[in-house]
């Protein structure tokens, strides 16, 4: 399936699509794809809020953005790593079965397929700027982010328990 189709159907069943992209094997390649696919989706929706900051403040977009670029597309990854370590030690000593690429490829994924709702949370940012709206868009993608990350975890560890 394409990943867009699949990143569709999470929202309607995270643990049935996790099982069938661990049913394709392990591939890092693929793992790296998602985990660059969305910190560039990441940074792209942080455009918005960043011009907005920049004309409000007077600073220089360009600075903005290059910081932006420098921690979410080149930063970000080696963090989400390790948190996909910590997430497998955590699921390990809770007795799950299972290796360090499941736990990669579902944090991966969730993040991946998260990014619809973050996409919005940035155009919200840049238009209507911090509020209400802001926060409830927030927490709707951590909401979101950590269903599809446990939902995950569950189908990778556990299988159909």
């Amino acid at each position: 399936m394409a990943v867009t189709t699949d990143i569709t159907a999470t929202y309607r069943g995270p643990r049935k699509v996790i099982a069938r992209l661990l049913a394709m094997g392990p591939r890092e390649d693929r793992l790296l794809a998602f985990l660059m696919g969305a910190c560039v989706l990441m940074f792209i929706a942080q455009m918005p809020r960043l011009a907005r900051e920049a004309h409000l403040s007077g600073q220089e977009l360009n600075m903005l953005l290059g910081g932006a670029l420098l921690g979410i597309v080149f930063i970000a990854p080696l963090g989400l790593y390790a948190l996909a370590m910590i997430s497998h030690l955590i699921v390990r000593a809770m007795g799950g079965q299972g290796d360090g690429y499941q736990s990669r490829l579902v944090l991966f994924w969730a993040f991946l397929a998260a990014t619809p709702v973050l996409l919005l949370n940035g155009l919200v940012a840049g238009f209507i700027g911090t509020g209400p709206a802001l926060n409830a868009v927030g927490g709707l993608w951590v909401m979101v982010f950590f269903w599809f990350w446990v939902s995950g975890l569950i189908e990778a560890y556990w299988g159909n328990t």
